[in-house]
């Protein structure tokens, strides 16, 4: 305890800014301490890390209790929480439906992330401030909760990220507020099920941190959210699979989508296509003797070092190895400050933006969202073409405009 506090505190060492949310960090911004209270909160429960997609499950929603057994699957009833905290949770169509069973037969779910998937939020009718949390980086956070017996509405704060989100909108006739941030909008809230199960949605993971509730009074926060889930259950299954995931209904509808198989399936396109084909192989043919000896072609001398860059490229992109290339373009950009601007490099340093932005005349802001990106992609476990697109096109600009 006394470590998480001095991790969290300021002192002579810089504080440790990554954020994981992950329940073996005792780093300010991971959920060691979250995960510890568990067998406080719950003090007859068995708590459990689930490492397994929802849809693994689904033998034990259809009460085929015999194969979840040979599948080495726990039998799941109403006494069971399924809690889970992550950067983000998009779930694919398969695991939002096994979700949704889970809470029918009589289970709770409580989900904290700064992003949810779109096919989740069209589940429950909510629509949220889209990657808000993402670049919300302000150096506080003020979050309210009712109290789950006398329903009194207690705040608590800090001095850390934010990274909260917050609610659009929701169908009242079936959504329960029970949270709110610091400009009264919904950011935690329930549904309930017939079958006794419910989903619990909260949208500032932040406050679950190590910094968050070791700050102050700030532990009654957790004790007041989770005491929402009921006292009798048996069974708490800690999260760890959306950790790792990367899929999503996004991720995988965009996968499975096909130019050329839609261009098929559109009788008229189809006939063009089979003609534009066949065209083209009828030019070939009456082409293909020319009318003169070919002129031998020169080949231009190679450039040996564009060459290498080429086949560097080509294989951080067979391995998909965005977490490595990630990094290779970080220690570049710090090499390249280093060298040029002759600045002593921290990212975490917020002078470091202040003394590269009166170097360089490039907008401070800019910079500001340059390093923040760039400690991010070092902090996930896991990169995506998207982010890293993303962050390409953001050294792009600072070394063009620099």
């Amino acid at each position: 305890m006394l470590c998480l506090l001095g991790s969290c505190n300021n002192g002579s060492k810089r504080m440790n800014k990554r954020v994981t949310f992950w329940r073996n960090d005792k780093i300010p911004y991971g959920t060691w301490y979250a995960y510890q209270e568990l067998q406080h909160i719950f003090p007859k429960a068995d708590i459990v890390i689930n490492k397994r997609s929802p849809d693994k499950y689904k033998s034990v929603l259809f009460k085929d209790v015999k194969k979840a057994i040979e599948e080495e699957l726990e039998y799941d009833d109403h006494k069971t929480a399924y809690i889970i905290i992550s950067t983000q949770i998009v779930p694919d169509d398969n695991e939002v439906t096994a979700l949704l069973s889970q809470v029918a037969q009589g289970q709770h779910v409580f989900m904290s992330s700064m992003r949810f998937g779109e096919t989740l939020l069209d589940s429950l009718r909510l629509k949220a401030a889209y990657y808000t949390s993402i670049y919300n980086v302000k150096d506080s956070l003020t979050v309210t909760v009712d109290h789950p017996e006398t329903a009194d509405s207690l705040t608590y704060t800090y001095p850390g990220y934010a990274l909260d989100n917050y609610i659009t909108s929701m169908d009242s006739s079936i959504t329960t507020i029970l949270g709110w941030d610091e400009q009264g909008r919904a950011n935690f809230v329930k549904f309930s099920y017939d079958g006794g199960g419910s989903i619990y949605v909260h949208m500032a993971p932040a406050a679950l941190t190590n910094f968050f509730l070791l700050h102050k009074q700030n532990k009654s926060y957790y004790d007041n959210v989770m005491s929402y889930l009921p006292k009798n259950v048996e069974v708490v299954r800690w999260d760890d699979y959306f950790r790792y995931h990367e899929r999503g209904a996004e991720n995988s509808s965009r996968s499975n989508f096909s130019a050329l198989g839609w261009i098929l399936s559109q009788k008229s396109l189809a006939y063009a296509f089979w003609l534009l084909l066949l065209l083209l192989l009828i030019i070939y043919i009456f082409e293909s003797k020319r009318k003169q000896r070919i002129i031998p072609e020169i080949p231009p001398l190679r450039n040996a070092s564009l060459d290498f860059v080429k086949t560097i490229g080509r294989l951080y992109f067979q391995r998909r190895d965005n977490s490595n290339l990630a990094l290779k373009m970080t220690a570049h950009f710090m090499d390249y400050v280093r060298s040029k601007y002759s600045i002593r490099v921290s990212l975490s340093d917020p002078e470091f933006a202040n003394r590269l932005a009166w170097k360089t005349g490039y907008d401070s802001h800019a910079i500001n969202d340059l390093l923040y990106h760039l400690q991010m992609v070092q902090n996930e476990p896991s990169v995506s073409d998207e982010r890293l697109l993303e962050l390409n096109q953001k050294l792009e600009h600072f070394y063009k405009h620099a």
